[in-house]
């Protein structure tokens, strides 16, 4: 049995319990006996065990085995045909040093055996000069299949469809499209629907399966059918073909081309993949991290995509350092305000990168309408200036009983006050200016909203501090 289905109720010996479904915490217990049956060699008992793991639990051994023991992994999984699924599971980093340890031929067949869009994700981790010798060993129709995925453009809807679909002519009886359904057998991936076409290919309509099963045999397919469905352009972003099935509920997504031809479908694994990959885009492009950064990825790369923020960083932070140097007869006056300074701009600093968050993500998923710009604005704002009060108030109090003067307290009331509205203004305005440029919102907004707020704090705290310095000292 598959490691995609339970094995019933029946009780299992003592010796298989620890082979037990995931949910039930034993993975580990499995992945530490596969991984001390491959270091041992014992080959036979480790296939067996294969059978019985989850394709994502397998995966997580590969980056605690040697180059030999990988590939010796590789073999038990292409003898239980598991390896295809094993590695669509491997980080994206990996996924490159795995392959080079496969042969043509054996990547060909495990290409061959797994969706044409999973085909072409193995095909893009290899090196370009490999890749046409391995298309070449697979028979014409997958070749075509991967292909065609493969010319789609990047991080577009045809870029991660499946083709494997179920179609039917919609003048047909629904008795005879459950009869088509059988005969295609596994040559189609989930079937949540099966999809209406006119003769010429065009999508009319689509059939969800409670409805064909449950439809009187004699039905047409175009009465039982939701016409006009819901569809994404091949050339459209995944980015909105994710937010079409969330926003209509759907299991799956037609892709359709420039005439309404219908080329594949998008189901919600690979929305859920999509939605992962844009979540990670956009968290590390706000702190200014290239995507190819991961924990498994080369050191030399880790060092060449980071270094360059920092310096940015570095330069940002002599900017917060330059306002306080202009300030510096002042702290040398009252030495009390360089132990506030930090909590002043630290606070500031949450404040702007919890409205970036929100705002952020109201783009992402469509929330945030230019109507409504206006209004989020000075929602945050306003935000901004009741955390900043109550906060402020506490602060305040703690100076006072630190420093031992009113005037400090109510210096530090009015710093963080302003402090945090001027967070909110830029949390929610720097990435709504990054959009009106036609930038991604993410992209390195919260450098500029620390920075922004680390120089507001630290110019209002010692501004007002210099102002009121008669009474400090």
């Amino acid at each position: 049995m598959n490691d995609e289905t339970t094995r019933g109720s029946r009780t299992l010996p003592t010796g298989e319990r620890s082979l037990s479904l995931r949910r039930e915490g034993r993975a580990p217990v499995k992945i530490d006996i596969l991984r001390r049956m491959i270091r041992t060699g014992a080959h036979g008992r480790a296939q067996k065990l294969i059978e019985r793991v989850h394709s994502a639990d397998i995966a997580e051994l590969f980056p605690n085995l040697s180059p030999g023991e990988q590939r010796t992994l590789i073999d038990l999984l292409y003898n239980t045909a598991r390896a295809g699924k094993t590695l669509r599971e491997l980080p994206e980093e990996i996924l490159p040093e795995v392959l080079a340890l496969i042969d043509d031929a054996k990547l060909a067949a495990i290409v061959a055996r797994v969706e044409p869009d999973d085909g072409a994700y193995f095909i893009e981790g290899l090196p370009e000069d490999r890749r046409p010798s391995v298309l070449t060993l697979l028979d014409t129709k997958k070749r075509h299949e991967v292909e065609r995925v493969l010319g789609s453009p990047e991080e577009s809807a045809g870029s991660f469809m499946t083709t494997r679909i179920a179609t039917v002519l919609d003048d047909i009886t629904c008795e005879a499209a459950l009869e088509r359904l059988r005969t295609l057998g596994d040559q189609v991936e989930d079937v949540f629907y099966v999809y209406a076409t006119n003769a010429d290919g065009m999508l009319t309509g689509v059939v969800p399966m409670r409805r064909l099963l449950l439809s009187p045999p004699g039905t047409l397919i175009r009465d039982a059918m939701i016409p006009d469905p819901v569809s994404v352009h091949e050339d459209a972003d995944q980015e909105e073909a994710a937010e079409l099935v969330a926003k209509y509920n759907l299991l799956a997504i037609p892709v359709v081309d420039g005439e309404g031809k219908i080329l594949g479908a998008i189901t919600v694994d690979d929305v859920i993949d999509v939605i992962q990959e844009e979540a990670t885009e956009d968290m590390y492009r706000m702190v200014g991290l290239g995507e190819e950064d991961r924990v498994f990825s080369p050191l030399s790369l880790s060092l060449r995509k980071r270094l360059p923020w920092m310096i940015l960083n570095l330069a940002t932070a002599f900017l917060a350092a330059s306002v306080v140097g202009v300030f510096q007869d002042a702290i040398r006056e009252a030495v009390a305000l360089a132990v506030f300074m930090p909590v002043v701009a630290g606070m500031g600093g949450n404040v702007g990168t919890q409205t970036l968050t929100v705002v952020t993500r109201a783009i992402a998923i469509g929330e945030l309408e230019l109507t409504s710009v206006a209004k989020a604005v000075v929602k945050q704002v306003t935000i901004g200036i009741g955390i900043g009060g109550v906060t402020g108030l506490l602060t305040a109090l703690a100076g006072y009983f630190w420093a031992g003067k009113p005037i400090f307290g109510l210096i530090l009331f009015l710093a963080m006050a302003i402090n945090m509205a001027m967070a909110g203004l830029a949390g929610a305005a720097v990435p709504l200016v990054l959009r009106r440029f036609r930038q991604d919102p993410a992209m390195g907004s919260g450098v500029i909203v620390t920075t922004f707020t680390d120089v507001c704090g630290f110019f209002t705290f010692l501004a007002l501090a210099s102002a009121f310095i008669e009474q400090l000292r």
